[in-house]
């Protein structure tokens, strides 16, 4: 009898493993028909790189657990592969944005944009964790990375073969909130350096629910953000990180990294294997590396080159015995090209007008999601950087907020605020830290015009954060001298 059942339980088994391969064949032939239907050219190949590992907070345990996840996504027609490509195909029909003219009076350094060139566009699985038995087989098609580009990875994210990614990078993943509570519309994102990567990701997500899906309402408001499923935070990753790949592959093409069951390369005599990027098998998140191989592969090697300067020469330093990124990296994320410093334009002459022999690279143009700088310690230094209009000033009124080297994001659900001025008197933003202590979105009252605040100068005794919270000092780097009411809770950051 036990014989029987334990029979019925390997037949079972051998089922659901057959069933997943029949998926991922037709995941291949869905991808050969796109190659082969698509008008522009756009070739779809998966750069079998490492693992995926993005999504929600729950694991897929084993293949049951994920037919489930597949089946549940039936009725629609659309996995998380086929959301991140209909992202992709939509911002591919759209027309480009990225050569308009961008407020050429806030430019006042002329700066050549570099010449667009084409990459190709992949594919992402499912939002949860990945067991290894799932890695992507070699007969889904894509290139392996060779030995070259493994080094050339290293080399632009390190500045060397010899450091590999630390512990708190390999495991961090893209986790959601709970659907439906208060902060469903909310990744979890742990301290260490990718949680700027996580934080930026969390911005676009907000670009997504508040002013790209489709409701029946065209009202948006923090209600709204409190009300999204399971399948909208899916919807909402898959849009972040395609058009965050999308635009740093000048709105032509997207790249996205996977891990494949086999080894794809064999390292040179140089390098420092780290068993994850020349390997390809490895079990755990690791969902941040990869969406940053696919992010350096979409922009290409040459490119972000160019976008570098002297000053800067990889995305990644270390801090602290981690490695944080750079803010040529946290351009690269927020407006698609690695410029290393947040002014506008290039910057060809110094302080005493003297040309430099090697320009300076700023900020191009105007991003969806803009960018606040604010940091004690460079306060007292006195080298406090002056951020520019181009991302203190963005399309949306959605900002990464770089707090005393700590990464949150504040917001607004009305687009108006930027264009209506009147707006900018008496406002409400709010903030969120990707915390897991922050139990509900805290609420600011921004007020520019009957309240102006000053320092006191007289007042220096007590805690400098409880006196000048540095929240409320970051945002009066964009709206200068505002008073700012925390509505009854203690501030933080």
């Amino acid at each position: 009898m036990a014989q029987g059942a334990d029979n019925t339980e390997i037949h079972k088994r051998k089922d659901d493993s057959s069933e997943v391969e029949e998926i991922l064949r037709q995941l291949a032939d869905l991808q050969r028909r796109r190659v082969l239907s698509n008008a522009r050219g756009l070739e779809l190949q998966t750069v079998t790189k490492n693992l995926i590992c993005v999504g929600a907070a729950c694991a897929q345990k084993d293949y049951q657990a994920l037919l489930q996840t597949i089946r549940a996504l039936q009725p629609t027609n659309l996995g998380y592969i086929e959301l991140l490509q209909e992202e992709v195909k939509r911002n591919q029909d759209r027309p480009p944005e990225r050569h308009k003219e961008e407020d050429a009076e806030d430019v006042c350094r002329s700066a050549s944009a570099s010449k667009p060139s084409c990459g190709q566009a992949h594919q992402l699985t499912v939002p949860h964790y990945v067991p290894r038995g799932l890695a992507v087989p070699l007969s889904l098609g894509g290139e392996p990375v060779s030995p070259e580009l493994a080094v050339n990875l290293r080399k632009i994210l390190f500045g060397n073969v010899f450091h590999v990614f630390n512990y708190e990078w390999k495991k961090s993943f893209f986790k959601f909130r709970e659907p439906y509570s208060v902060l469903s519309y909310a990744l979890e994102a742990e301290r260490g350096g990718a949680r700027a990567v996580q934080m930026v990701v969390q911005a676009n997500m907000l670009k997504y629910l508040l002013f790209s899906r489709k409701t029946d309402s065209d009202c948006y408001s923090l209600q709204s953000l409190e009300e999204v499923d399971e399948k909208e935070q899916e919807q909402a990753l898959a849009a972040a990180l395609a058009g965050i790949m999308w635009s740093a592959g000048d709105e032509e093409a997207a790249t996205v990294a996977l891990v494949t069951s086999e080894c794809c390369s064999t390292p040179l005599l140089d390098y420092k294997p780290d068993n994850f990027t020349e390997k390809f098998k490895e079990e755990g998140s690791h969902g941040v590396i990869l969406f940053l191989y696919g992010l350096i592969l979409s922009r290409t090697i040459d490119r972000l080159k160019k976008d570098l300067d002297k000053t800067t020469t990889h995305l990644l330093q270390q801090s602290l015995g981690n490695f944080v990124c750079r803010q040529a990296l946290l351009n690269l994320l927020l407006t698609g090209r690695a410029n290393p410093n947040v002014f506008n334009g290039t910057l060809l002459y110094d302080e005493n007008g003297d040309r430099l022999e090697h320009p300076l690279h700023g900020v191009l143009a105007r991003s969806d999601v803009g960018y606040l700088h604010w940091s004690r310690e460079q306060v007292q230094q006195g080298k406090l950087p002056v951020v520019g209009s181009m991302l203190k000033t963005p399309k949306l009124p959605i900002w990464l907020c770089s707090i005393n080297d700590t990464y949150s994001v504040i917001f607004s659900p009305h687009r108006s605020l930027l264009s209506d001025w009147k707006m900018e008197h008496l406002f409400h933003l709010y903030f969120y830290n990707g915390q897991s202590a922050q139990t509900s979105t805290a609420m600011l009252t921004i007020d520019t015009h009957s309240h102006h605040w000053e320092v006191e100068k007289g007042d220096v005794q007590g805690d400098p954060e409880k006196r000048f919270p540095s929240v409320e000092m970051t945002i009066r780097t964009k709206w200068e001298g505002a008073a700012i009411d925390w509505n009854g809770t203690v501030p933080f950051f």
